[in-house]
């Protein structure tokens, strides 16, 4: 096991510097002037030179590249364009409002997607499995962001009964506008769990030990709970981890639409201001994260099957 999260860790150094090389560069490609977006296009010239020299601009494109990944490996994120503010630090405070909003949005997702997967499967080709399989195919193709403006017109414009933007203060007025975003982000990610724990009981379904739990007896809930569910757990957690991940760093336009203050919608004001340390800034710690939770759902198998903790433990789980 600890050879396996050893070699997970070591896999992740070459994935974020591809992710900083690429990521440096585009921005670098991208129009505009850093300078003159922040002083404003009616700078002078002389106020332009003086601030690219300072934020080391005129320096060849490379030189630049090198300078960031050596203050990068001293933890050293850099500072913002457009107000002078350690990067790590606005990260590391925008970072929390994020994941409350991933986190109640997945919550959203297997309180729909789970057991509606499991009524689809128990209910094979039925009205309730058309129904529900329909539901998701229309939530896989539904955008966050033309979702999120339908709830707002509805909830908020038209009932007045939830809060459109922002992140109240005080608990209950942050509850009411996490409400909307959160359904938002759940509603994608319920279509895909529906859809993996519908197959995946399927599977289950059809095995031997079933007809025999209930050719014993046992109650259909308990060999629906302790018999599939269990057994078809492994590749709804592969999934969950997944969405989750993806919701981390997929609530960029979630946040945007809802005026959210999470790092989504920090890091589309960086772009508009090609605000580039904080753009590589918020990158690379969403890749980290990205694969702290793709760790995480590896070591959950070996709690979830007893089977994978022991080819962890003699080495079979290493490839």
């Amino acid at each position: 096991m600890h050879k396996y999260i050893l070699k997970r860790i070591l896999m992740l150094i070459p994935v974020l510097i591809g992710v900083t090389f690429l990521v440096f560069f585009i921005m670098a490609l991208r129009p505009g002037d850093p300078a003159v977006i922040i002083l404003g296009d009616g700078a002078t010239d002389e106020a332009v030179a003086q601030l690219r020299k300072e934020l080391s601009l005129d320096d060849p494109l490379i030189v630049r590249y090198g300078k960031y990944m050596k203050d990068l490996l001293r933890g050293d994120m850099g500072v913002s364009y457009r107000n002078q503010l350690d990067v790590k630090e606005q990260v590391l405070d925008r970072f929390p409002n994020t994941v409350l909003l991933a986190v109640t949005g997945m919550v959203v997702a297997l309180l729909i997607g789970i057991p509606v997967g499991i009524l689809s499967a128990k209910k094979q080709y039925t009205l309730v499995d058309r129904i529900s399989m329909v539901g998701a195919l229309i939530g896989v193709s539904m955008p966050n962001f033309w979702f999120g403006l339908v709830v707002v017109m509805f909830f908020s414009l038209r009932l007045g009964l939830l809060p459109s933007s922002g992140m109240g203060e005080g608990f209950v007025e942050m509850l009411k506008s996490l409400v909307l975003p959160a359904l938002t982000l759940g509603t994608g990610a319920a279509a895909t769990v529906t859809r993996m724990t519908r197959s995946s009981m399927l599977e289950v379904i059809r095995q031997d030990y079933i007809s025999t739990a209930r050719s014993k007896g046992i109650k259909e809930s308990q060999v629906t709970h302790r018999h599939m569910f269990k057994n078809a757990l492994i590749p709804i957690i592969t999934v969950v981890g997944l969405q989750f991940g993806y919701l981390l760093g997929g609530a960029v336009l979630t946040e945007t639409v809802f005026s959210w203050p999470g790092l989504g919608r920090f890091m589309v004001e960086a772009i508009k201001t090609k605000d580039t340390p904080v753009v590589l800034g918020t990158v690379i710690f969403m890749s980290v994260v990205f694969s702290i939770v793709n760790l995480v759902v590896d070591i959950l198998y070996a709690f979830v099957d007893p089977r994978i903790k022991s080819q962890y433990s003699t080495g079979k789980g290493v490839k």
